[in-house]
């Protein structure tokens, strides 16, 4: 799927500043966008981790108009590197009922539409409490009386949010690669995010797109298989490119964002949906203040924010409800961050991750680099 770069940043991407990486004939390089210009910044900052900590974001070696594209031969990776990999989950109110619904129908797709119509009734009032407040532990006794409460209702309404790692240091793929689910697997989405960057003091230097794709049957037989469920091969696409906050793009921006997603399937399919960040119900420092905790991120980390967006609409049988198809087009986009195109396959069948953290320093070093890390 390849796309030109300037396709797949915003609109606005003459006006922003953006790193991330790609492919060279020689190995992964950092790259920068600034003034509507592209950047070699390898030399200097040979990893997105090490650029971000010393604000290594100016320099570089001139490569062109970002209209020009990448050079013979560079094909656009992950904007991502060293950095820890997490996400927060059931961070909206509708997604906390979606995975009450998987709970309880221990990941059969076929019981969703019945549950779901009777969770709604039920536990809809999580949409007005703030999480871990007074009203909020009234609601969750409420609900626990009635034999409605759930370990997904703690995480939604209780005071600690769900954090988890979502996938190992350097797997995660980039716009227009092969995003995988289990072959095994019958029931899955993807989940359209903005992803969080922040440095190792857990400072947020940025933000960009993902697709924390989820196995909602696997989850749903037992949150205990919640790592099965997310983390895969080729399970987590992240980019085009981080956009850096700077005095016309911040965490305000990021608060009133829309991410919208858009598949097409091979057989003519169509699904469009919005993750309205507006209708989160943890701010996103919040998140990443719970995810920094007592933890140290010597390398940075990253934070997908979750999504209010669960697919119900049914595909191929009624009340069985969405499931990818090998071949499906996602595309997740924003206005300000662009846009973040895959086409699923399966884990087993997607391109191997080869290049972990050895291979990445062998490269490194070959080129020179290694010390400058």
């Amino acid at each position: 799927m390849a796309e030109n770069l300037h396709e797949l940043l915003p609109a606005d991407f003459g006006t922003g500043t953006f790193i991330g990486r790609a492919l060279s004939p020689d190995g992964p390089c950092v790259i920068a966008v600034r003034s509507g210009q592209l950047f070699d910044l390898t030399e200097e900052c040979p990893t997105v981790s090490g650029a971000i900590e010393r604000r290594c974001f100016t320099g570089g070696r001139a490569m062109g108009l970002v209209e020009e594209g990448l050079p013979q031969g560079w094909s656009l990776l992950s904007p991502i590197d060293l950095q820890a990999v997490k996400a927060s989950g059931v961070t909206f109110a509708i997604s906390a009922i979606e995975r009450v619904i998987e709970e309880r129908a221990r990941g059969y797709a076929g019981r969703a539409a019945e549950i779901r119509a009777m969770l709604e009734e039920k536990v809809g009032a999580i949409r007005e409490v703030v999480p871990g407040s007074g009203e909020a532990m009234r609601l969750k006794q409420l609900l626990i009386d009635q034999g409605m409460w759930s370990q997904y209702l703690e995480v939604a309404i209780g005071p600690d949010a769900e954090i988890f790692s979502k996938s190992p240091v350097l797997s995660t793929v980039g716009a227009g690669a092969q995003i995988g689910v289990r072959s095994d697997s019958s029931w899955n989405n993807p989940e359209p995010e903005i992803v969080l960057v922040c440095d190792a003091a857990g400072e947020v230097v940025g933000a960009t797109l993902g697709n924390d794709v989820n196995l909602r049957d696997f989850e749903g037989r037992s949150a205990l298989l919640l790592s099965k469920a997310k983390d895969n091969n080729a399970s987590c696409s992240i980019g085009p490119m981080i956009r850096l906050f700077d005095g016309g793009f911040g965490i305000d921006d990021v608060r009133q964002a829309h991410v919208d997603l858009h598949i097409q399937g091979p057989e003519g399919y169509v699904l469009e949906g919005t993750n309205d960040m507006t209708q989160i119900s943890r701010d996103p420092l919040d998140l990443v203040a719970q995810c920094l905790s007592e933890h140290h991120y010597p390398d940075g980390f990253v934070l997908f924010c979750g999504t209010l967006f669960a697919p119900v609409q049914d595909r191929d049988a009624p009340g069985a409800g969405f499931t990818h198809k090998v071949g499906d087009v996602v595309t997740i986009s924003s206005s300000r961050l662009g846009r973040l195109p895959n086409t699923v396959t399966t884990s087993k069948d997607a391109p191997a991750w080869a290049m972990g953290i050895g291979a990445f320093i062998r490269n490194l070093t070959a080129r020179g680099l290694a010390g400058r890390i």
